[in-house]
Parts: structure tokens; C-alpha cells; sequence
């Protein structure tokens, strides 16, 4: 599907966007592969490692419409991975959270559309799901954006999905790599938030492989979400320091006790494929999509009415020996 084709990920010098652009480049032989972001230095220090004849490099912020139409001129694949994410960085600076991942969204939706973008896939997170956090609320309405951009494109053939899903193991300001750097930097006690708190967890090469997957399945208004495992805090405290004392410094602005991905309320919109969910759109379009059997042939059933997936009621759990096996192969 990738080759010879013209991919851009918005937000491209994060995580998500170097493990993107090393795959891509290890499976597939694309004819441009575009970073768009607003840091030289990351884009710079990214440049020393990808550097592939296909590699573009596009200096811009997604809170720029004309720049993104610039960059999206002649590009067949977006990923929309740019986001202020950190929780309480979200609650301090609210309109700054909301011009990025709202506003943000719309200019991509727009770009995407002018240019004849083929498709597009919108990261998402656990924390759009009832979101009791700024960051979670603006998610929520980028969700809504993207999935309503398959109505506003009407004849046109840009198609808009979202993949949602949960903590990624070791990616820039998550927990892992804070708990790291404080046991190496001589801590006697690890903090938690709450004893019994618990996430969703998936690895970043888990989280590049099912959003490629997904732009084979997708029709259009879609909301993809992955079974993962959950795991609790305290394990993951226990797996990385089982010496340490752990203190509990309580929950953080705006930060849950447990998350979900399909709320209880969406329900019958939800259907159930053998390694992840789908959530329908609840608006039709100008089209017809047979969301029970997606473009790979694929066929899900309609879960039942009041059925939650959140990570404290997950049938599968990540045991202390397997989260520090997971942790050992994350860079």
C-alpha cells in the first residue's frame, strides 16, 4: 500500500513518528516519507538517523493552515500524530491545548480535503473516552472533527479514521523513562498517584503496526481501538525497582483512577473484531460502509448494550514478570 506512495505524519519528530519512519523505511519503499513539526532541533537530530533519499524534513505547526496546505500538496497518506499532551501542562494552559489539538485538527481535516488527500488516520487516546481533563476533552472533539470530515468531504475521496489506544510504553514523558531516570538518580522511594490505579499499555511498534494495519481496514469514520493488556501502577513501580519503598503522592490534575476506550454509552455502536474494537460514527454520510466487515474482509459482531472496555475490568492483565520483560526491549 506504501510504496511509491507519499506519506506525512504530522508531530513526526515524536515517538510515534521515529518508530513510524523506521518502519516504514525496514518494510515498504515509499516515493516521499514528510516530518512536519515545529522543532528544528528534533527535526535536525531526527536527520542524523533517517535520512533515506525518500525523507523530507517540513519545518511548520498544524496551528498554520497555510503551511499544512503547503506540506500536504501532492500526499497520499496523513497521520495526524501532533498534540499537546501532558495532562497537567493541559489545565494550566488551556487555549494553548485547545489551538493545537482542536484547531490543529481542523486545519488538517481542511488541508487534507483541498489537497485530495487518499486517507487519513488521527491519533487518539484512552483519555477522549468521558474525559474529565482538558487534554481528554480536546481529543474527544478531534475525534468527533475527523470522524464528521467524511460528511463535510461529501463526493470528494479523502476518507478520515481514528485510532485510539492507551499508555505507550517508554514514550517521551510517560512514566517509564520518569520512574528510570529517578532510580538512577539514587531515589529511595518511587512515587504513585494512587495505589489502585490502573492503565492500558501497549509498546510503540505495537502502536505503528495496528495504525498501518488500519489503513487497510478503514472505510471512513471509524474509531480503531487495539486490545491491549492493562497493568496496575504498583506492578509497574514493583517490576522496575522491587526494592523501593513506593509513596503515595495522590492523583494528579486531571488524572483518573482507571480508562477507558469504548464507554459504556457507545455501546451499540461497538462492534468486536478478534484483536481489536471498532466504534461506529453516529452520523451518516453521503456514502454507505459496511462497518461489520472492514476493506481487509474482516468480520465483527455488535457487542452487548452496556459494555465498557477500561483498564480496570480488562481480561487481560500484564503480571510483574511480564511488564519487566516488556520494559527490557523498549529503547
Amino acid at each position: 500500500m506504501f510504496n511509491n506512495k507519499t506519506i506525512l505524519i504530522t508531530g513526526g519528530t515524536g515517538s510515534f513518528g521515529k518508530q513510524y519512519t523506521e518502519t516504514i523505511l525496514k518494510r515498504y519503499k515509499p516515493a516521499r516519507l514528510i516530518i512536519f513539526s515545529r522543532d528544528e532541533l528534533k527535526q535536525y537530530e531526527m536527520q542524523q538517523t533517517y535520512n533515506d533519499p525518500c525523507m523530507r524534513y517540513f519545518l511548520g505547526d498544524v496551528r498554520d493552515p497555510e503551511r499544512l496546505k503547503q506540506a500536504f500538496i501532492g500526499v497520499d497518506f496523513v497521520i495526524h500524530a501532533a498534540a499537546m499532551k501532558h495532562v497537567p501542562a493541559a489545565e494550566y494552559n488551556p487555549m494553548e491545548c485547545i489551538k493545537t489539538n482542536v484547531h490543529g485538527a481542523e486545519n488538517v481535516i481542511k488541508a487534507a480535503i483541498e489537497c485530495g488527500v487518499e486517507k487519513v488516520i488521527a491519533l487518539s487516546t484512552d483519555k477522549a473516552t468521558a474525559p474529565i481533563n482538558l487534554y481528554g476533552a480536546t481529543k474527544l472533539t478531534s475525534d468527533k472533527l475527523f470522524v464528521a470530515a467524511n460528511n463535510t468531504v461529501g463526493q470528494g475521496k479523502t476518507r478520515f479514521s481514528v485510532v485510539r489506544y492507551g499508555n505507550v510504553v517508554g514514550s517521551r514523558g510517560s512514566v517509564v523513562p520518569f520512574f528510570k531516570k529517578i532510580i538512577a538518580e539514587g531515589a529511595t522511594k518511587l512515587p504513585i498517584t494512587h495505589a489502585d490505579m490502573t492503565r492500558f499499555w501497549i509498546t510503540l511498534p505495537q502502536g505503528v503496526d495496528f495504525v498501518l494495519k488500519n489503513f487497510d481496514r478503514m472505510q471512513g469514520g471509524e474509531i480503531f481501538v487495539p486490545k491491549i493488556p492493562s497493568i496496575t501502577i504498583t506492578d509497574l513501580a514493583t517490576a522496575m525497582a522491587p526494592n523501593l519503598e513506593q509513596e503515595i503522592i495522590g492523583i494528579r490534575p486531571g488524572e483518573k483512577l482507571h480508562e477507558a476506550m469504548c464507554p459504556r454509552d457507545d455501546s451499540h455502536l461497538v462492534l468486536e473484531f478478534n484483536d481489536h474494537y471498532v466504534i461506529r460514527p453516529t452520523i451518516s454520510f453521503g456514502w454507505k460502509a459496511d462497518y461489520i466487515q472492514n476493506k481487509l474482509g474482516e468480520k465483527g459482531k455488535a457487542v452487548e448494550l452496556g459494555f465498557e472496555y477500561n483498564s480496570l475490568e480488562n481480561n487481560h492483565y500484564l503480571n510483574i514478570e511480564e511488564i519487566k520483560e516488556l520494559n527490557e526491549n523498549v529503547r
